[in-house]
């Protein structure tokens, strides 16, 4: 534009020259030079004009784009979805009684909710028969039928202090398990009342109350189990870690009759009620350490029942080699346990040792390979003997292999 204005100035300074009068009157020359002023003034306008609407596009640019703000999406941060699903088949050789073949699945999920920093609320279901408080299998068949769906997790964890929870509800079982072994608790036992955890360096105490029946109308008698934990897990090195405590948990049980399924699963009977209350006392320990590249785990633990004068006591002890988890991990794992028939609360052991409950001894095998990292396969196989305290004793053993999937 700059260059338009100075050839209309040119133009008209040519015009305006000595050579021009000769080619024009004065008054037309006149006339062309108001022209050309005119022209300029015009041209001098729209440039102005265009210089304007730079400097606004130059301002426009130069200020930064307004933020829009993403959907929040801090309420689907603190939620969490998970479960699995296991497929079994299992055979049950009972001495002198026929074999037992059968199909079972297990699902589980779980609804976790974070609503604010230090506390976790939790929901769960899972199959089981009949609500079996240490068991979440179902079997297969029955026409094809529809199988039974039941509570499984309903449960707080907040964090009171630093290094210490406070659980309640129906929960996941706060107290160590040596080995992941079963000699006090089921691993499906999910307790019902309050829990204490506590950890600070290598110390660690867990403490739990739970109702074995909490309402006074119910043809069953009201009664409580309480007790808890102490102990240390000591790392001496990367690859060897001690963990070492003792135990102590109380069921009032003796004079009440049974609290699930009319069963007392090994326990001493007098007149259809228990004969002992549960004060058991425990010891354990276990070592973690490295083996040919391999984790490896050595554990042993011990209860007995202080109120029972008799088949007070049990043990059990183990080894694992490998741990699956990723895809192509494996483990091998064997442990003897002997549990006689009132050192613990026959309800909450383990459902399957022996067929379920105490009065039982024996071996487990057990190995596992990941064929995914969500998926692995594994078999378990007890060569028991039960009865040991009627004087009947009976050997039992069962098999099962399993598909299992996380999710």
């Amino acid at each position: 534009m700059k260059k338009c204005k100075q050839l209309a100035l040119a133009a008209g300074l040519a015009l305006a020259s000595p050579m021009s009068p000769a080619a024009v009157s004065d008054a037309e020359f006149q006339a062309l030079k108001d022209s050309v002023a005119v022209l300029v003034q015009k041209l001098s306008a729209i440039e102005q004009e265009l210089a304007t609407e730079k400097a606004k596009s130059a301002q426009l640019a130069a200020t930064p784009a307004p933020v829009v703000s993403a959907p929040t999406t801090a309420s689907a941060d603190k939620v969490s979805f998970r479960g699995d699903l296991r497929g079994r088949y299992e055979n049950i050789d009972k001495e002198n009684v026929d074999d037992r073949n059968r199909n079972r699945i297990r699902a589980r999920a779980a609804i976790i909710a974070t609503p604010q920093e230090g506390l976790e609320l939790g929901f769960g279901l899972a199959t089981s028969e009949d609500g079996d408080p240490v068991s979440s299998n179902q079997t297969i068949g029955n026409g094809g039928s529809r199988k039974d769906i039941f509570l499984d997790l309903a449960y707080f964890n907040w964090q009171a202090a630093e290094g210490l929870n406070a659980i309640g509800g129906k929960f996941k079982n706060n107290l160590y398990r040596p080995g992941k072994h079963h000699l006090m608790w089921d691993s499906d036992l999910n307790p019902e009342g309050l829990a204490l955890s506590y950890g600070n360096g290598v110390f660690f105490a867990n403490a739990m109350g739970t109702w074995v029946e909490s309402d006074s109308a119910s043809t069953r008698s009201k009664a409580y189990g309480a007790g808890g934990q102490m102990g240390v897990a000591w790392p001496f090195d990367d690859d060897l870690k001690l963990t070492a405590g003792t135990g102590y948990f109380s069921i009032n049980s003796a004079g009440k009759g049974p609290f699930f399924d009319a069963d007392f699963l090994g326990n001493t009977v007098v007149d259809g009620r228990y004969a002992y209350d549960y004060d058991t006392i425990q010891g354990f320990a276990e070592l973690a350490l490295r083996l040919l590249g391999q984790p490896a785990m050595l554990f042993v633990d011990y209860v007995k029942n202080t109120d029972a004068g008799d088949f007070d006591t049990g043990w059990a002890a183990g080894a694992q080699f490998g741990s699956v988890g990723p895809r192509g991990t494996w483990e091998a794992v064997y442990t003897y346990q002997d549990l006689e028939a009132d050192a613990v609360f026959g309800l909450w052991t383990d459902s399957d040792f022996g067929g379920g409950g105490t009065d039982n001894s024996g071996h487990v095998f057990r190995g596992a390979y990941a064929l995914t990292d969500k998926v692995n396969m594994a078999f378990t196989y007890f060569v028991n003997e039960i009865g040991a305290s009627t004087g009947n004793e009976l050997d039992y053993n069962r098999l099962q292999l399993d598909m299992n999937f996380k999710y």
